[in-house]
């Protein structure tokens, strides 16, 4: 795995932990830390021996959003056009947002283990992920609203289909926060755990499980539930029917099938 400033990737078997490693900082999001992001997801999506992936955060907090101080050099423009000037601001937003989709569009599952406080860009990390999970003091805080600006990389566009249009209503108008038992009720978590270390182990558990599954199955699911999402069930249907046409006929089904009849755990290639 590649060494990043901002980061720590390692491999473990067939599962890859990406750690945000500015704990000093409280994983605040600088740009560094936002091209590495999307650097390290290419890598491991790349990577044919990574069946799942792990996302965490270092120190006391999982993530505290923008570092703010790194981005005062987007106020401070020496361009003195202003058409330009507005072109460059948004060429920078698109470049932030496609970090982040880069989690997304990862063909593995991501997971997502959250302590302390998930804020701002934090929402905006984890919304792409597949699953989260966190401690029971740890909290989510859409906090962009408080600092007079509208979210931009993602939270807005992809939390109502985790958590129902009213709640992300609230939660994006207000900034309030929202702690543990509320986010399991609301989906937006999928489970809280005591402490950090338990939460560790039950998700490295989970995404053991993951793993000894067919990598081709699991991709396609991933594939189906993120195009369904955004099309109609037409639409998805017909894609599924496409997409199994050309996948369906492979080594993992018929591995999976000679496992059952033969009363043993299914090997599947990389």
């Amino acid at each position: 795995m590649s060494e990043f400033q901002t980061l720590a990737l390692q491999q473990e078997g067939a599962i890859a932990t990406l750690t945000l490693n500015r704990p000093e900082k409280a994983n605040a999001l600088n740009m560094r830390m936002w091209e590495e992001l999307g650097q390290a997801m290419a890598q491991v999506d790349a990577e044919e021996s990574v069946r799942v992936v792990i996302i965490q955060g270092a120190g006391k907090h999982f993530c505290s959003g923008i570092d703010l101080m790194d981005f005062s050099a987007v106020f401070n423009s020496k361009i003195k056009c202003e058409g330009r000037k507005r072109e460059q601001l948004r060429q920078m937003i698109i470049k932030l947002q496609n970090c982040l989709t880069a989690i997304e569009t990862c063909r593995k599952p991501v997971i997502a283990a959250i302590q302390g406080g998930c804020i701002g860009g934090g929402v905006d990390l984890v919304a792409c992920c597949d699953m989260r999970y966190m401690t029971t003091d740890a909290y989510f805080q859409i906090k962009e609203i408080d600092i007079g600006m509208t979210a931009d990389v993602g939270t807005l566009q992809r939390l109502p289909y985790i958590i129902g249009d009213g709640l992300m209503r609230e939660l994006s108008y207000t900034g309030r926060k929202v702690q543990a038992e509320e986010a399991v009720a609301s989906g937006l978590a999928n489970r809280a755990y005591n402490d950090r270390d338990q939460m560790q182990t039950e998700v490295h558990a989970l995404a053991e499980s993951i793993a000894a599954k067919s990598p081709l199955a699991i991709r396609g699911t991933k594939e189906m539930l993120k195009y369904t999402r955004d099309h109609t069930v037409a639409d998805s249907l017909n894609y599924v029917a496409t997409w199994n046409a050309a996948m369906l006929i492979s080594e993992d089904i018929q591995e999976a099938m000679m496992a059952q009849m033969q009363k043993r755990a299914p090997v599947f290639k990389d």
